[in-house]
């Protein structure tokens, strides 16, 4: 009979299913007879065996063994059959249960339901036994894992088992009657899930780090990296290995593969160098390459000679010597790109400038690796093209779209923004939305005759929020587009024919630019009038203008249609005013008056109208306000003199005085303003003072010396009076000709003048009057000295 094996994983005390145990020794049957030699090798190394945690064994071995605990020789032909309760052998004595080993089931079984085992009852009766399990994977987290068949008692896995979530399961079978009742006390069922190698492993941490110093011994100590794994760590599926991938690595460390230790392998560490530049740094000292050499110091055996032999397949970079310290220094030849390459590798070697003696030893080629990292500095942004170009119609409103530039920022590796501006826009009618470039006219476009060359150029900005902040610059050229807004027009308007001439050259002109002008076409007007005429083209600017036959003297309207090549054309019909008249022997009008109509051609008599009416209105207007202005001031001359012909004068107030007061009853002298003559003003004495109130720029304004001998001349004297009061710039607006009252002589009451006074009126001085200026000029001269 050929031998299979099974499986079993079997705890360290598993020493009831021992073959040469106190219990195996009392099953029924059991001999040595039924156990092949080599099971039976097997059992009498079975203790040390079990050690191992799992165990192979033999079905030749173990059938006749386990033949009383299963019950039934099913176990020969698939489903092993479990008998937990049996207790009794053929002689009636009772036993101690056994112990029922562990069902052990893959994880991951994908063969779903899977069968693992059945369970009997010794107690079979006529009406059956009920069969069930609880438990965690029955009714328990997580449920519905397993199930059982309550009839034939078969257990069965209903889906995938994962090892790491629950590597074992503990169920409680039960028998019972098909009334209810138990049949035999519960016992225990474990399920162990074997482990499978479904877990990779993975580093405790993403980067190691560790430190050696320079030129350390080799097994030197470096670092330690550690991993785990998920699966049974008493499998081989959670063993580890580990090993260093990169191989230049490898030629500088070693690592334990059992433990992760990185050790320094026997090769010295002073041969790679980690430099860091910045990127577009042309000419940068990236970092040194120290060598050392026993030679003199100075002389050409001690010079060192460097060469980059990989790495640098662009000559980015370059190598000199120090002369100094003989020291290798790394330089930027070209400017580099973090965006294009970050990291450089370069393999350098150096030599002796000097060749070795011949009985020098020759030792191994000197080989050093450096490490260059670039580093990421902002840039500025830049516009794909420049200058960029635009274009708009002239007479655009505002809002119109004129260019859409973009910009790029080269940091793509740095969230930035970007942003727009406008810079040398004099004219100010451009702008540009700061988010999206689009530049979009601010005013109405003027005229392109106004640009010089047809064209306006402003500088666009693009900058971005780095640090520092940077801006790139390009020029925005903006093509104003000629449109045609103006209709031809003829120059002059206005000619003269000679009566036996041949005709007139006309000239048309356009202020509207190619390809909106010339050529032009010239037509005659639908009337009448122009069958008498004829236009010959000269080129796209001339026509020439002939006579049918003889044409009276006179002036002559011949209107024409001119139109110019726009698109679409623009056409204005324009009166020509042609003076035909007779010429002398140089083509000149003898009669001067067509010369006086041709002036004044191009008016309409309806235009005549219009101007001599306006005229007329502008004189019956100033007319009008001149008469106003007339009757105006003399009603201010009668409202002046004409009132009644009582004298003006104030009565005499009395003012309460104490001591009798003063009794002045004359209020004017009317012999003064009769008699002018018989009272001459009283002439200033001195020269006349300086005023301190005004400005010296201004002249005094002369009243007259001399009162009018004749009472008609009153008015005129006051008016003077007035006028002189006018020119005055000290003087107030609402200053009039003021009137005073003739007391008499003398007063019996003393002066209000005296009360802050001890001394009387005749001891004041009155000098300082001439100080206060023109108004009190006339007072200075009644009381100065």
């Amino acid at each position: 009979m050929s031998e299979q094996w099974h499986k079993f994983r079997l705890k360290p005390k598993a020493d009831s299913l021992l073959p040469f145990g106190p219990r195996a020794q009392s099953v029924p049957g059991f001999s040595a007879n039924c156990i092949p030699k080599s099971a039976l090798d097997f059992g009498l190394n079975f203790r040390q065996k079990c050690q191992k945690h799992w165990c192979y064994v033999t079905e030749s071995f173990l059938f006749p063994f386990l033949k009383e605990i299963f019950g039934s020789e099913d176990s020969r032909i698939g489903t092993p059959v479990l008998n937990p309760w049996h207790r009794k052998d053929s002689s009636g004595r009772v036993k101690r249960a056994w112990v029922i080993p562990p069902i052990s089931v893959s994880e991951n079984h994908k063969r779903l339901p899977h069968l693992l085992v059945q369970i009997k009852s010794d107690k079979q009766q006529p009406g059956g036994v009920i069969y069930s399990i609880k438990g965690p994977g029955v009714d328990e987290e997580p449920k519905d894992i397993f199930s059982i068949e309550k009839l034939s008692g078969k257990v069965y896995l209903n889906t995938m088992l994962d090892r790491e979530k629950n590597n074992r399961f503990r169920l409680k079978a039960f028998a019972l009657d098909l009334s209810g009742v138990p049949l035999e006390d519960p016992t225990d069922l474990e399920i162990v899930v074997m482990d499978q190698n479904d877990n990779r492993p993975l580093f405790r941490q993403k980067a190691f780090t560790g430190r050696v110093v320079e030129g350390a011994a080799p097994g030197t100590f470096v670092m330690k990296v550690e991993a785990s794994d998920a699966d049974d760590p008493e499998t081989d599926n959670a063993a580890l290995k580990f090993s260093i991938l990169e191989p230049k690595a490898r030629d500088v460390f070693r690592i334990d593969e059992a433990s992760g230790e990185i050790r320094t392998a026997e090769v010295a560490l002073d041969r790679e160098f980690s430099m860091e530049v910045p990127e577009n740094r042309r000419g940068a000292v990236v970092g040194r390459v120290p060598v050392q050499d026993k030679d003199f110091p100075g002389s050409p055996n001690w010079l060192a000679k460097f060469t980059i032999l990989e790495g640098d397949p662009e000559g980015a970079f370059a190598i000199q010597t120090d002369p100094l310290t003989n020291d290798g220094l790394i330089s930027l030849a070209k400017a580099l790109d973090y965006e294009e390459r970050n990291r450089f590798e370069l393999l350098i070697s150096v030599q002796n400038q000097s060749p070795l003696e011949l009985t020098a030893p020759k030792p191994a080629r000197s080989l050093a690796t450096a490490r260059v990292r670039v580093a990421d500095v902002n840039e500025a942004p830049f516009f794909k093209e420049n200058p960029w170009k635009g274009s708009v119609s002239e007479g655009a409103p505002p809002g119109t779209q004129v260019a859409h530039c973009h910009a790029s920022d080269p940091d793509t590796h740095q969230a930035q923004e970007l942003w727009y501006s406008l810079a040398s826009d004099q004219d100010r009618w451009l702008e540009v939305d700061p988010e999206s470039g689009l530049v979009q006219t601010r005013l109405t476009v003027p005229p392109r005759a106004t640009f010089p060359g047809g064209g306006y150029a402003v500088r666009i900005l693009a900058s971005d929020n780095g640090t520092p902040p940077l801006t790139g610059t390009a020029t925005l050229s903006v093509e104003v587009l000629e449109v045609n807004d103006h209709a031809p027009f003829l120059l002059p308007a206005a000619r003269e024919l000679c009566s036996r001439g041949d005709g007139l050259l006309l000239t048309a002109t356009d202020e509207d630019l190619a390809p909106h002008a010339e050529p032009f076409s010239f037509r005659l007007g639908p009337t009448p009038m122009t069958g008498n005429w004829t236009l010959s083209r000269t080129n796209g600017t001339h026509v020439l203008l002939r006579p049918q036959g003889e044409v009276p003297e006179g002036l002559h309207v011949v209107p024409l249609l001119l139109s110019d090549s726009g698109n679409p054309p623009l056409q204005r019909e324009q009166l020509l005013n042609v003076s035909v008249c007779e010429c002398d022997e140089w083509g000149s009008c003898r009669i001067q008056v067509a010369a006086v109509a041709g002036a004044v051609a191009g008016l309409s008599f309806g235009a005549l109208m219009v101007i001599l009416s306006s005229v007329v209105l502008l004189l019956c207007l100033v007319l009008l306000v001149a008469t106003w202005e007339r009757a105006r001031r003399q009603a201010f001359r009668k409202g002046l003199l004409g009132g009644s012909q009582d004298d003006l004068r104030d009565n005499v107030l009395n003012y309460n005085e104490q001591g009798g007061g003063e009794e002045d009853q004359d209020a004017y002298d009317l012999n003064q303003l009769r008699n002018p003559d018989l009272f001459p003003p009283p002439s200033p004495l001195g020269k006349p003072l300086r005023r301190r109130d005004a400005p010296y720029a201004f002249a005094v304004p002369q009243f007259p010396r001399r009162m009018p001998s004749c009472p008609s001349d009153i008015e005129d004297f006051i008016h003077e009076g007035l006028e002189a009061a006018d020119s005055d710039p000290s003087v107030p607006p609402y200053d009039t000709a003021l009137i005073y009252d003739f007391e008499g002589d003398g007063s019996a009451g003393g002066s209000l003048s005296s009360i802050l006074s001890s001394v009387a009126d005749q001891d004041q001085d009155y000098d300082y009057l001439n100080d206060w200026g023109p108004r009190f000029r006339r007072l200075a001269e009644l009381y100065g000295n």
